[in-house]
């Protein structure tokens, strides 16, 4: 088994295109309105910002979290500052070895995006 799509609360298509390509770096995949469907491709995984979902907690690899909010200022809120959540021992759930950073932004549609990155200590 493995993830498909994640969904994502969206009022303005336009608004989120603008934003999430910023931040992802990519096109979207497709766009169907209506009924009002925005889908991004993550590796295989599909990011569908729709109108009628509910706000998601999602949380978006990046390389390094301080330079990518570095990279987008000015396009969201900072919720939570970059920091060090965890430092990895072994490879249960990051790379060993590795601080796991997060940062928390508020995206174009007001739901919060969480950034993670991992850096070797």
């Amino acid at each position: 088994m493995r993830l498909v799509q994640i969904a994502q609360h969206a009022a303005d298509l336009d608004r989120a295109a603008s934003f999430y390509r910023s931040l992802l770096g990519r096109e979207p995949s497709a766009v169907y309105d209506p009924p009002g469907l925005l889908f991004f491709d993550l590796d295989g995984v599909r990011l569908l910002l729709d109108r009628n979902a509910p706000s998601a907690l999602v949380y978006l690899h990046v390389d390094d979290v301080r330079a990518a909010l570095q990279r987008l200022a000015g396009l969201f809120e900072v919720v939570s500052e970059p920091h060090v959540i965890f430092h990895h021992d072994d490879d249960t759930l990051g790379p060993a070895g590795h601080d796991e950073w997060q940062a928390f932004i508020r995206d174009s549609e007001g739901n919060t995006v969480g950034l993670v990155s991992f850096q070797r200590t």
